[in-house]
């Protein structure tokens, strides 16, 4: 974990602007092409969702302010960011997992089955390993969305969010809308552009 020297960031203006905001959380829903990655799990016999999660969880990790958070009045970037995604349940409840994050598929995919099915043997809400070096995200299978909120605590959060849409076929390619949050204090829109090339690049791969 590296402590960002806010006096002498770029962004120091910006920084200390947005970060007195009571929600200084800005969202935008973003298509993302998902034809390729949907074949290589096919072929592969893999999961859909770990496939796309764990291009996401590339993109985030390579994306610098996407890895910032707000520690105790500090900015801090995080070496490593997981994915703390809800995980569903046969009763229609879900769970919070924290699946470690590893560059190699495979070993992610291990990853999320273990925390897979600590959720759907168990009626816990919170994972048992928590904490600020994660993304917050969610696959919403039901329905096509065009726009999505994030609930808020009201207190001071900057893990970005992150929700997933149903599929939908567009002229021969199958399209995922993707909501991205994220607090304003650490990311402008030229980051989520960043994330949303390189989420596109790993899925095409």
């Amino acid at each position: 974990m590296r402590i960002i020297d806010t006096e002498s960031w770029n962004r120091k203006n910006l920084y200390n602007h947005f970060v007195q905001l009571k929600d200084p959380y800005f969202g935008v829903v973003i298509p993302f092409d998902v034809t390729k990655a949907r074949q290589f799990s096919k072929k592969n016999q893999v999961s859909f969702f770990t496939r796309y999660l764990h291009d996401c969880m590339k993109a985030v990790n390579a994306v610098d302010n996407f890895r910032y958070r707000i520690i105790d009045n500090q900015v801090v970037d995080y070496e490593t960011i997981h994915a703390s995604a809800t995980i569903a349940r046969e009763d229609h409840t879900f769970g919070f997992s924290f699946i470690n994050y590893d560059e190699d598929l495979n070993v992610f995919i291990d990853n999320y089955n273990r925390e897979k099915a600590r959720i759907q043997s168990s009626d816990d809400l919170y994972p048992p390993v928590n904490g600020q070096d994660c993304i917050h995200c969610s696959a919403l299978p039901w329905f096509h969305f065009t726009g999505h909120k994030e609930p808020s605590s009201g207190n001071l959060e900057s893990v970005p969010e992150i929700a997933f849409s149903k599929i939908k076929e567009e002229n021969e390619k199958l399209i995922m809308n993707v909501s991205i949050h994220v607090n304003h204090a650490l990311v402008d829109g030229y980051h989520v552009g960043l994330f949303a090339e390189k989420f596109q690049f790993y899925l095409n791969t």
